[in-house]
């Protein structure tokens, strides 16, 4: 039995013959078909938002169907209507495509093509339907939700773990994650959601700044306590008394300065550059690291006592890569907002455009995806789905899978550095079977690996 399609079909036609040959043929294809002789009776079988199809033939006994046409437009504007026209109604029929009509059929036309245009009328309301009901969703999320957008269990495990952290403003954070995960995002929703956003935010990065700079950026410095310092200046600590202090790549802290901020965390005070005075400060601290910091110490390049001051809890926030079934919603959030931003209406995120998007091995992560919506809102789709691979928009479904499968076989390799058995069982697949994956996909283990000649 064919499945049936989530679309329905309202087709209005005064022969009688020719409407119960499209509704048989539309009811053989799948489709609920509700079949009327007349606008007016077919009126109350059309509601806006309804998952439906309209066909209506253009001459009609009271009502004409190109006259339908604009009362439809104005119910339901993204409602799809399939005129249906004698050989000297063409002209009408171009003119009611300029009014909005999804496409005209030319009587007689065969069952093949009208099922064909009505299908594709149907996918297209699909998936207007389902783009709605997410955007609807999305602006109903509110919070920590809204900012932290996933449905993914990784996600859902973020979340929670920023709620108990929220309501524990004291608690120092660190932040694990790639380039482009939102470490960021997660510290502000911290500081914003908590009794501290009344204070200032205030963000640092250790990376961009000269390490002759780095001290008096931090702890700020008093008149003459350089060549230059010809007034006094409140350091970024002092500046978020009350708030939040954000130390992003922290990793790159130059040492010297290390101890002066593990000083600062055990003291609650500073010492502005070229002062002996204490100032109190009361903020919290969220650092946020590429890297893992424990690595970092053990191998001398990061305090030890730094790393067990600062890491009081730990948030690691997963890459794109890992939580892929959260790409269709995020993708669509990060669209509405680059539509915002450039006073553009949002498209339609189609399932060419999903497939390649979830096909992709994403090393940028969420800062790469929000540069593909910016360009998809700006009208450069094709550039969108050339960044994001060649030949991603030709790709059929076997070969959309394939790159998938692919990519997830790669990072869990990666991620074990090369370890076939730890890889299997992240995977959730026997030894040989990834075995035979790695065959078909010409991938070798010892690529991964951190030593390619190791076992």
């Amino acid at each position: 039995m064919t499945d049936r399609h989530p679309i329905r079909v309202v087709v209005v036609e005064d022969d009688e013959d020719v409407r119960l040959g499209s509704a048989q043929a539309l009811d053989l294809d799948g489709f609920e078909v509700a079949a009327f002789a007349s606008v007016e009776a077919a009126r109350p079988a059309v509601e806006a938002g309804q998952p439906l199809v309209v066909v209506c033939d253009v001459r009609l006994p009271g009502l004409q169907g190109s006259d339908w046409l604009g009362e439809l437009r104005g119910l339901d504007g993204d409602l799809p209507v399939i005129l249906i026209t004698g050989h000297g109604d063409i002209a009408m029929a171009v003119e009611a495509m300029r009014a909005g009509a999804y496409d005209f059929i030319e009587k007689p036309c065969s069952s093949e093509r009208l099922v064909a245009v009505v299908r594709r009328a149907a996918d297209r309301r699909r998936l207007a339907l389902e783009v709605l009901s997410l955007r609807q969703q999305l602006e109903g999320w509110r919070g920590i939700e809204a900012a932290l957008i996933g449905r993914s269990t990784q996600m859902e495990r973020v979340r929670q773990l920023v709620r108990t952290l929220i309501s524990a403003p004291a608690a120092d954070v660190v932040i694990y994650g790639e380039t482009g995960t939102g470490k960021d995002l997660v510290a502000r929703c911290l500081h914003e959601h908590s009794e501290r956003r009344q204070a200032h935010f205030v963000p640092v990065n250790c990376g961009g700044l000269p390490e002759a700079l780095v001290d008096s950026e931090i702890f700020g410095h008093e008149v003459g306590a350089f060549t230059g310092a010809t007034r006094r200046r409140i350091g970024k600590f002092e500046h978020a008394d009350g708030g939040t202090l954000f130390l992003d790549e922290i990793e790159s802290m130059p040492l010297g300065v290390q101890v002066k901020l593990l000083r600062a965390l055990q003291d609650r005070s500073i010492e502005r550059v070229g002062s002996n005075t204490a100032v109190p400060v009361n903020c919290r601290v969220i650092a946020a690291s590429k890297e893992d910091l424990k690595v970092a110490s053990d191998q001398k390049r990061f305090r030890a006592d730094l790393y067990y001051r600062i890491g009081v809890a730990f948030i690691e926030l997963p890459p794109l890569r890992e939580r892929r079934e959260d790409i269709p919603m995020l993708f669509e959030h990060l669209t509405l907002q680059a539509a915002q931003r450039y006073g553009r209406a949002a498209p339609i995120v189609d399932d060419r455009v999903v497939s390649a998007l979830m096909a992709h091995p994403w090393p940028g992560n969420v800062r790469e995806l929000r540069n593909v919506a910016d360009r998809f809102v700006l009208g450069l789709h094709e550039e969108a789905l050339a960044q994001l691979g060649p030949g991603t928009a030709a790709l059929t479904l076997p070969e959309q899978m394939e790159q998938i499968e692919k990519a997830l076989v790669v990072d869990a390799l990666r991620r074990h550095h090369g370890d076939v058995a730890l890889a299997a069982g992240s995977l959730g697949v026997p030894k040989p079977t990834l075995y035979d994956k790695l065959r078909r996909l010409q991938l070798a283990p010892g690529e991964f690996r951190a030593n390619p000649g190791e076992g």
